[in-house]
C-alpha cells in the first residue's frame, strides 16, 4: 500500500518531489514484531518447548515452531548445550548431516511399579463391575421388553368385553334349544343344504351377468356419475353380512355334484 504526501507548489507549473510516494511496510512490521529471546531465557524457553512436545525436533523446526522468537543458529547452540548438560538426548543421522534432539525420558516421571500393580488391580476390578451391571442391565431389559408385550389393563377390560359378548351370542343362541323347542330334524336339514346347493350357483351366475353388464354401462362415466345411477335405480350391493357368509365355511364346502344350468 502506498499513500501521498502532499505536492509542493512553487511558482511555474505544479510538480511531485522524490518524498511523494512511500511504502507502509515499516508500519506492518513494527506491528507484528516478535520479541527477541536472549541468554537463559531463550535456553528455558527452548527447553520447555521441547519438554512439553517430548518428540524429536531438529534446529530447523524448532525456530520455525517458536515463530522466530530465537534465531535458528541461536537455537542449535541452545539444544546442544542441553544435550551436554544431560537435560536432551542427541541423535545423529546420515553421516553427521542431520541432527534430532528429544527430551531426556529418564526425567519424565514415572509411576512406581507399587502404583501401576494397584492401578491395575482397580481396574480390573471396575471392569468386573461393569461385566455385572452389563448383565443386570440386559435382564432388566429382557424383563421391560416381556411387560410390553404384555396387554395393558384398558386391553384386558376390552378383550373380557369381547369374550363376554360372545358368551351373550351364544347362549342367546342356545337358549330355544334348552326351553325345549324341537330341534330340527335330519331331513330338514338335507332339503335346506339341497335348497342351498340349487340356488347359490344361480345367484352366482346371475351376479356374474350384472356386474358385467354394470361395466359396460358405467365405464365410460366418472366415478361420482356411476355412484349416481346406482343410487337413482336403488342398486343394493352385497351387505358386509353377505361378505361374512361368503367367505365363512358353508360357502366353501365342496359340492358333491355338479349344478350347472341346463341350457334350453
Amino acid at each position: 500500500m502506498w499513500f501521498r504526501r502532499p505536492a509542493v507548489r512553487v511558482r511555474g507549473p505544479l510538480f511531485v518531489t522524490s518524498l511523494d510516494f512511500q511504502p507502509m511496510a515499516s508500519k506492518v512490521k513494527q506491528e507484528g514484531k516478535v520479541t527477541v529471546l536472549k541468554g537463559q531465557e531463550a535456553e528455558d524457553k527452548v527447553l520447555e518447548y521441547v519438554k512439553r512436545m517430548n518428540r524429536p525436533y531438529g534446529a530447523v523446526d524448532v525456530a520455525a515452531n517458536l515463530k522466530g522468537a530465537i534465531p535458528k543458529t541461536a537455537v542449535q547452540k541452545i539444544l546442544a548445550a542441553l544435550a551436554e548438560k544431560g537435560e536432551l538426548v542427541q541423535k545423529i543421522y546420515g553421516a553427521g548431516k542431520t541432527t534430532f534432539f528429544v527430551y531426556n525420558q529418564s526425567k519424565i516421571d514415572c509411576l512406581p511399579n507399587e502404583r501401576i500393580a494397584d492401578l491395575n488391580a482397580e481396574l480390573a476390578k471396575v471392569e468386573d463391575e461393569n461385566q455385572a451391571l452389563s448383565a443386570e442391565a440386559k435382564s432388566y431389559l429382557a424383563e421391560l421388553v416381556k411387560v410390553k408385550a404384555t396387554p395393558t389393563d384398558h386391553e384386558l377390560d376390552a378383550q373380557i368385553a369381547k369374550v363376554e359378548a360372545t358368551i351373550s351370542h351364544m347362549t342367546a343362541t342356545l337358549q330355544p334349544l334348552r326351553a325345549g323347542a324341537p330341534p330340527i330334524t335330519a331331513e330338514e336339514l338335507e332339503r335346506i343344504y339341497a335348497e342351498w346347493a340349487k340356488w347359490r350357483p344361480e345367484w352366482i351366475r346371475r351376479r356374474k351377468i350384472f356386474m358385467t353388464l354394470w361395466q359396460l354401462a358405467t365405464d365410460a362415466l366418472p366415478p361420482q356419475d356411476a355412484k349416481d345411477l346406482e343410487e337413482d335405480l336403488g342398486i343394493e350391493k352385497d351387505t358386509p353380512e353377505h361378505e361374512a357368509v361368503e367367505q365363512g365355511s358353508l360357502c366353501r364346502q365342496p359340492q358333491t355334484k355338479s349344478l350347472k344350468r341346463k341350457r334350453q
